[in-house]
This record gives structure tokens, sequence and C-alpha cells, in this order.
């Protein structure tokens, strides 16, 4: 049984919802946001030409650089009386995307959020200890509400404090923990020194996300932890997390809320919309957010979108796991490759711990690789067999070979406690 009845709907009532919700949206952003308005008029489109979903590819693409040319507030549709929260980005690569909610927004997102720890498997009467950061990142907060709007226990303890963490989870019996993949691993690896075996605890789900996380690392995750690892998705620019989820019965591709934000897959070259099934870049357009009405958002994120109905009874469409972004493809010496293909390979290797790290450098014209991985505990083989045998399977899958392999002792490699792992430095 869904949470929400819209879940199971035929796809002509999800379409009319669609339908009229893009409309509202358009009208929204052209009447209260001065770039939209701007940028339909150069294009001579009004919100009347927007009649349906199929003529959304007459709207304009948003990206995140329009989000920092405007910043802070340039494309918030409602005055600050009306905005109940504000949220921003980590703002890593430059100024953070601002973004804000009225109190309706909080509730569609609460909703969301709740949607997706149902399709979970996740009900009122378990406790969720969520480790995810509190604050401007949208992560701690959107997971926290949603768990009480679902009825669930929430423990917001926060990123961080892994040693607590896993005295937490002991102590109060915790059934699932949000956070996210890496620092799941990392969960598992401080049980492991303080004596306790996860999988001998209630623990039975751990909901992932704000990384990519390949099947290897899931099955890694699952296999450590004992538990269902369970893929959520969102961003800040859309809503936070709750945009998607897998449901725990088919684990087949996440379910968008597609009533709440329209998804289209396009090339991520030329923009141009992609048949069904076809991989490419994921683009959302948010069909209830009043605060932050955002039009065609690139996300850069890499799937698929899967239409058929799923075994657990959704009828709502799934996109494939992502597994990289448009903006994370490595050129070295005029090979690409995403970061997701060396992490493939890495957990081909039981001898190998599930972490990495990639550096790349130019020294004169010539662009080199070094790749850094680390061996288990148990490990007490040849490393130059292993480096060997690394290296050819890494020769194979990235049609070159690394200039460099590292193999370090186990904790070698910097784990991250709070926020998201960082896998590439690029010191070109």
């Amino acid at each position: 049984m869904a949470y929400k009845d819209i879940e199971t709907a035929s796809r002509t009532e999800i379409r009319e919802l669609q339908n009229e919700r893009l409309r509202e949206t358009v009208q929204n952003a052209y009447e209260n946001v001065d770039y939209y308005r701007e940028r339909l008029d150069e294009l001579g489109v009004t919100p009347e030409d927007i009649e349906t979903v199929d003529d959304i590819t007459e709207l304009p693409f948003t990206t995140k650089e329009d989000f920092r040319d405007e910043y802070p507030d340039g494309l918030f549709a409602v005055d600050r009386e009306e905005i109940l929260r504000l949220h921003a980005s980590s703002g890593t690569t430059g100024k953070p995307k601002i973004v804000s909610y009225t109190e309706n927004d909080l509730e569609v997102w609460n909703e969301v959020v709740a949607r997706c720890l149902d399709a979970a498997g996740i009900g009122p009467e378990d406790t969720v200890q969520n480790a995810y950061g509190y604050g401007l990142f949208t992560g701690g907060l959107g997971l926290h509400y949603g768990v009480e709007e679902l009825g669930a226990t929430v423990i917001p303890i926060g990123g961080g404090q892994t040693q607590r963490q896993v005295e937490m989870l002991e102590d109060l019996e915790s059934d699932v923990i949000s956070c996210t993949p890496s620092y799941a691993l990392y969960l598992a690896e401080t049980a492991r020194e303080m004596g306790i075996d996860l999988k001998d605890l209630p623990l039975r789900a751990v909901i992932f996300g704000a990384e990519p996380c390949t099947e290897p690392m899931r099955a890694e995750i699952e296999q450590r932890l004992g538990v269902k690892g369970i893929d959520i998705y969102g961003l800040s620019e859309i809503i936070g997390p709750g945009v998607s989820i897998e449901c725990v019965e088919a684990q087949d591709g996440l379910h968008i809320h597609e009533d709440r934000f329209y998804p289209e897959i396009v090339d991520p070259e030329t923009g141009e919309p992609l048949p069904e099934g076809e991989e490419g870049e994921l683009v959302l357009t948010t069909l209830s957010k009043e605060a932050l009405p955002v039009l065609r958002y690139r996300t850069g994120d890499l799937t698929t979108l899967n239409y058929e109905k799923c075994e657990c009874g959704r009828t709502t469409v799934r996109m494939d796991n992502v597994t990289g972004r448009a903006d994370d493809l490595v050129i070295v010496r005029g090979v690409n490759f995403y970061p997701s293909e060396v992490e493939d390979v890495v957990l081909e290797f039981d001898e190998v711990a599930p972490h990495y790290r990639i550096d790349l450098y130019r020294e004169g014209n010539l662009d080199t690789l070094e790749i850094t991985t680390e061996v288990v505990e148990e490990f007490d083989g040849d490393r130059e067999d292993l480096r060997s045998r690394i290296l050819t399977r890494l020769e194979n899958v990235l049609s070159f070979t690394p200039d460099q392999l590292a193999i370090e002792d186990p904790g070698g490699i910097e784990r991250t406690e709070v926020g998201k792992v960082k896998r590439v430095y690029d010191h070109r």
C-alpha cells in the first residue's frame, strides 16, 4: 500500500496532474521571477503557450551557474516575509546555491520524504538514526522532518561522532540509519575497531544518498552492516532529499515523485531530449514549489528512466541509480572515464578495501593519472602480484594504464566523517 494514492495512479491521472501543475509553475515563474520572465520573453514563449508537459521543451534550461549568477535570491518568487526557511548547497566550487521554502513548500518536502521512507519499508514503529549533517545542507533537516511526518522516531545525531554513532545504534536499538554510502562503510570499520558487530544489532536498513553509489559498493555496505541498502536521491535546487527512492520490494530503480518533480533525460552535450531507456542527463522541473519554482534544471546526473509498472505496485517513473555525473567526466590523454569505473574495479578484488583516491597531474603537456587503494585488514599476500592484477583490470576497463597505482595499509586513505567524500583530486 503506497503512502499516497498518486503513487499507484494510472499514467493518465499522473499526466493530467502534471499538466495542471506545470501550467501553474510556469505562470508563477513568469509573473514573479525576473530571470525567467526575461528568458521566456527572449524565446518568445508565454505561459499560455505551455498547455501540457509535451510543451516543456519550449522552456529554457536552468543551470547551477544561473543559481550562482542570481545569488543570493534572484530566483525567489515570493517576498522574504513568506519564506520560512533558507538552505544552501556546500558552495565548494564557488558561491553556494541559496534555496528557499514557504510553509507549503515545507509541507510538500515533509510529505515526499515520508513517501520515500514508506517505500523503503519504514513505518511509525521504527527508529531512524539520522547521520546526515544538520544546518544549511538540506540532508539533515530534510530527513528529520520526513521521519516525523511518517510518525517514526528520529535520533538527530547529525554527522560525525562515529564512535557515538555506533554506541547509539547499539544502546537505542536503531532500526535504520541515514548517511552517505562512504560513511556507512566507515561506520562499519569503526564498529569493528570497537569490538561491535553491526550484524548483531537490530539495524536492518541504511538509507544512503548525497553521493553516487555503484552496485558493488551497495553490496559491500549490505554485507558489512548486515542491512538492506536503499538509495535515496535529491538535490537542494529542487527540494533536497525526497525527489526519488528505491522501493524495498524491488530495488529496481528509484521512484520519482513525478507529481511534484517532472523528469526528462537529455543528451548532456546537445541538450536534446533522448528516447525512453537511453542514458543521459537528468533534467527536473518543480511542479509545486512556491518560493523557488525551477524550470528544466540540468542536474548533471547521468541515468535512465523506466515507465513500466514496478512489482511494488507503484506506477511512478523510475530512474536508474546515479553512478556518475556529466561534469565528473575525467579526461586523461584524450581518454574519457568516470570515477565510478575505477570504483567498480577496486571492489572486484576481495583483497582491496572499498576506498580509493584518484590524483591527476600535468607534467609539461602530458597528463598523468595516479590511483591509490588500500588492502583489507586480513590481507597477507603479495602486494606486487595484487598490484599487477589490479593494473591489468584497470587497463581493460579504462583502455589505458594508470601511471601509478599505490596500495596502502588499511586506513591509509583519509576517511570523511562529515559531508560528501572526495575521490578525485585534479592538480592540473
